[in-house]
């Protein structure tokens, strides 16, 4: 079978951020004038009042202090509490795909691959800004890369399915050199009014270069050594936004069409899973966890990251171990993981083991173990 590594890496970071601080000054002047319009409802037990928030709540949560936003315009805004995005015209670059091709010539560069050693891309991320055409045609388009593209939907595991679809079209020789682009544009989908998930997520890009070993001249790989999937179907994080609120006369825009979790139910299930997840893969190729270099693990919560890796390694993780970057970048959905990679890679040597790893709503799991070369 064809050795298959991954040869470059490329993380784009949009120019403005969100801090905490900023985030809940604008949502306490929200929560505080909706309370008083409402004061009467409240009053009756009819409407549920807006509990205030604090900078210390949401980093004790979730180890966040900042996020990256493709559009800070209008977040802060107490009369709208949403990106306020400029339209682009159909003959224009979207958004999204201007997103891609940015992380993707960072990954290119790195991999040192042309648009013609490249005959396959793949965006995958949470979200796409339209149904069709494909984000990842058009990104095709605008690098100059002959061969195929498709999109692919798989919430916070999109990154690393992603990747298993490279890694397997190069192995079976059905392509020669993928790009897979992770341009998370998550904002939008954000409810900003909501204290439990206004501060989650936050906007970037990411980029991988997949290819078989014998055309890689990079400086820097890892060959990939095994990956593995798994899916579970909850409804504990969800979105409902789609094309069928036209037809069923709901509002496109209500609170259930944007992002929403029970965060309890989250972690208590998904954190044993993805641990169980990830000690078999590594057993199951020969490998035992304190031979495992480093995990670069799903962005979503430092506390869920620090329970995995504790459940592994049976101690506290040492600090470049299990990398967080949720401090700076906020959850990034499915490109989390792969940030904690591009930033926390170059320090290893040859034959240590790493594992790559995402998980999110589906639930879903996907993970890669790669060997530096």
């Amino acid at each position: 079978m064809t050795s298959v590594v991954i040869s470059g890496s490329g993380l784009w970071k949009p120019a403005e951020t969100v801090t905490n601080e900023e985030l809940v000054q604008a949502y306490n002047a929200y929560a505080q004038k909706y309370n008083a319009i409402h004061a009467q409802e409240i009053s009756n037990g009819t409407v549920v009042e807006k509990p205030l928030s604090s900078a210390a709540f949401i980093e004790k949560a979730s180890g966040i202090k900042q996020r990256y936003t493709y559009c800070k315009a209008g977040i802060l805004d107490v009369d709208r509490m949403r990106p306020l995005l400029p339209e682009r015209g159909e003959d224009e670059l979207s958004h999204q795909a201007e997103m891609a091709v940015n992380a993707a010539k960072m990954a290119m560069s790195a991999a040192r691959k042309k648009p013609a050693d490249i005959d396959m891309v793949v965006v995958s991320c949470a979200y796409t800004q339209r149904a069709y055409p494909a984000i990842a045609i058009e990104v095709q388009q605008a690098l100059g890369i002959e061969g195929f593209a498709f999109d692919m939907l798989v919430a916070c595991s999109a990154a690393t399915f992603a990747l298993h679809r490279a890694y397997d079209a190069v192995a079976a020789g059905s392509a020669q050199c993928v790009l897979v682009i992770n341009p998370e544009l998550t904002t939008p989908q954000i409810n900003f009014t909501d204290r439990d998930g206004h501060f989650i997520f936050g906007d970037v890009s990411t980029a991988v270069i997949v290819e078989s070993s014998q055309t890689c001249t990079s400086s820097v790989s890892f060959e990939v050594l095994g990956t593995q999937a798994v899916t579970r179907y909850s409804n504990n994080i969800r979105s409902n936004f789609g094309y069928l609120s036209y037809a069923d006369d709901s509002d496109p825009y209500a609170t259930d069409k944007l992002f929403h979790q029970n965060g309890r139910k989250v972690f208590k299930e998904v954190c044993p899973l993805a641990a169980d997840h990830l000690q078999g893969q590594v057993e199951k190729i020969g490998l035992s966890v304190p031979d495992v270099k480093r995990w670069w693990l799903h962005q979503a919560n430092i506390n869920m990251n620090d329970f995995i890796v504790r459940r592994l390694l049976g101690r506290e993780p040492k600090l470049r171990e299990a990398p967080i970057v949720l401090d700076e970048f906020a959850n990034t959905a499915s490109a989390g993981s792969i940030i904690a990679f591009h930033l926390y890679h170059e320090d290893l040597i040859a034959g240590d083991v790493g594992v790559i790893c995402s998980f999110g709503a589906g639930y879903s799991i996907g993970s890669l173990i790669v060997r530096k070369r």
